[in-house]
């Protein structure tokens, strides 16, 4: 009867096993991954690859994997980090060519123009777009992108975008841009946290008139929706080594229009912020000169502050685009030493996109106050938004 008994439960756990199995989402496929859909359209074309390093297909890289195909690559064009993706933010960065294909890489971030010469746009006559966002305004692919777009549509070549999840697209939130404080580090009038694709941005910019008409072709993820949790195989800028730090990156990105440090030049970066001068805290830590982080704000200085690392990914989430880490260290450095408006660099504004952040928060104003300004705003935008969605909300 023992026996029996065992076998039973032994199928029935074999049985539950399976249903699991067999209930589990299938694996999220980026566009890179779906060949089929866009190698076809490459034929007899010279193609120029708008990419990075995280634009692989499973453990290549796409340049290597077209050429294998037989593709006509004639150029790469580099965005904000460079090709590899070891540049600091905002970095010059020179043209080069691959060294394993011989292909020459084409910098949009010489510090000379962002748009390439007229001799470089006559050299291709479709360009590939691939490179992981992480769906804030301020992260600058999109941007890349757009101004490619544009001269595209003026050189008559086609556009073909390889899609990738967006890591933040579970939610919308934070001010529109006001276009007054249209910047490189924000380019649409579109919320801190927009909540689309790479491919989606390129449809709406296009539908909206936010870029010129080229003909463009979005080559869709497989298995994915805005509520994926998807966690990036590659990191997408130096700055950005986790999935931890991609999900604090909204709200403690604003520190870089302020007078604190969000731990650049330390092994964590946008998970703490603070400042020499913040009081109460037994926190600390000292930026330092390190790759991605050459001359990191507050470089050799003992900062004290708050730690968000142990923070849970899914509170990160539900607060959403969250201003108490700024209102919190504007509060603490004014009573400590009187910092007032010097808290506030210039950089904020193109951040946060609005003139009523910081003077709300200098009057003293709640984040949930704030927060209440630009919500009529943002219901449209999402109305907005649904319009040119590729994915299931």
């Amino acid at each position: 009867m023992k026996n029996i008994f065992l076998l039973i439960l032994s199928i029935l756990l074999l049985s539950c096993q399976s249903q699991a199995k067999n209930n589990l989402p299938a694996p999220i496929k980026v566009g890179a991954e779906c060949m089929a859909e866009y190698v076809p359209n490459l034929a007899n074309q010279r193609v120029a690859v708008l990419a990075n390093h995280t634009a692989m297909v499973g453990n290549t890289h796409l340049v290597d994997t077209l050429v294998a195909q037989g593709v006509n690559v004639v150029g790469i064009f580099a965005p904000e980090h460079g090709f590899r993706g070891g540049a600091d933010a905002g970095e010059h960065v020179a043209n080069s060519v691959d060294e394993k294909t011989g292909i020459p890489i084409w910098s949009l971030y010489d510090g000379r123009t962002h748009r390439p010469a007229d001799k470089v746009m006559q050299a291709f006559d479709l360009l590939v777009v691939d490179m992981q966002d992480v769906g804030l305004r301020f992260y600058t692919y999109y941007i890349t992108m757009l101004r490619m777009m544009d001269a595209c549509a003026d050189f008559g070549c086609r556009v073909i975008v390889l899609d990738r999840p967006n890591p933040n697209g579970m939610y919308v939130d934070g001010p529109l841009l006001d276009m007054k404080h249209k910047s490189g580090v924000g380019a649409l009038p579109i919320p801190v946290v927009h909540g689309l694709t790479m491919g989606e941005i390129a449809i709406m910019a296009r539908g909206e008139g936010w870029c010129k008409e080229c003909e463009l072709q979005v080559v869709k993820c497989e298995n994915y929706t805005h509520q994926s949790r998807y966690t990036l195989p590659v990191a997408p800028s130096p700055n950005l080594p986790t999935q931890h730090s991609i999900y604090l990156y909204p709200s403690t990105c604003l520190f870089e229009g302020t007078v604190c440090s969000l731990g650049r030049g330390t092994e964590f970066p946008f998970e703490v912020y603070g400042h020499p001068d913040y009081a109460g805290s037994e926190f600390s830590f000292t930026p330092r000169s390190m790759a991605g982080a050459k001359n990191p704000p507050l470089k050799d200085k003992l900062c004290y502050g708050v730690d968000l690392r142990s923070k849970d990914d899914e509170q990160i989430i539900a607060e959403g685009f969250n201003l108490e880490y700024v209102i919190d260290a504007y509060r603490n450095l004014n009573a400590s030493s009187g910092v007032g408006e010097r808290f506030f660099t210039s950089m904020f504004e193109l951040l946060v996109g609005v003139d009523y952040v910081r003077e709300m928060i200098i009057a003293g104003h709640s984040a949930d106050e704030i927060r209440a300004v630009w919500q009529a705003d943002l219901e449209e935008f999402k109305a907005l938004r649904r319009q040119y969605l590729l994915y299931e909300e």
